[in-house]
């Protein structure tokens, strides 16, 4: 059975996000990292990032803490990071 291109990219990527965090909303982040990693399973919890969490929004991604003011400006600057 081959596996498509998505799958492989999918299996390639390493999203989390904590569920904790004052600036993102798991709710809203999620659909939205979905659209940008098609595939990927993206984990929620706790990251123990607590001191930048406190004060931005991020998304850990493959090995890499992404950090921006608002929610849509970390999602722009981690799909840099997105193996494909």
């Amino acid at each position: 059975m081959e596996t498509t291109d998505q799958e492989r990219a999918a299996s390639r990527n390493d999203i989390r996000i904590c569920d904790k965090c004052k600036h993102i909303r798991a709710k809203t982040m999620l659909p939205k990292l979905q659209k940008m990693a098609p595939g990927t399973e993206i984990k929620v919890a706790c990251k123990s990032y607590c001191g930048p969490c406190a004060r931005y929004a991020f998304v850990f991604i493959n090995g890499r803490y992404v950090t921006a003011p608002t929610e849509d400006e970390v999602i722009d600057k981690a799909s840099r990071y997105v193996k494909r």
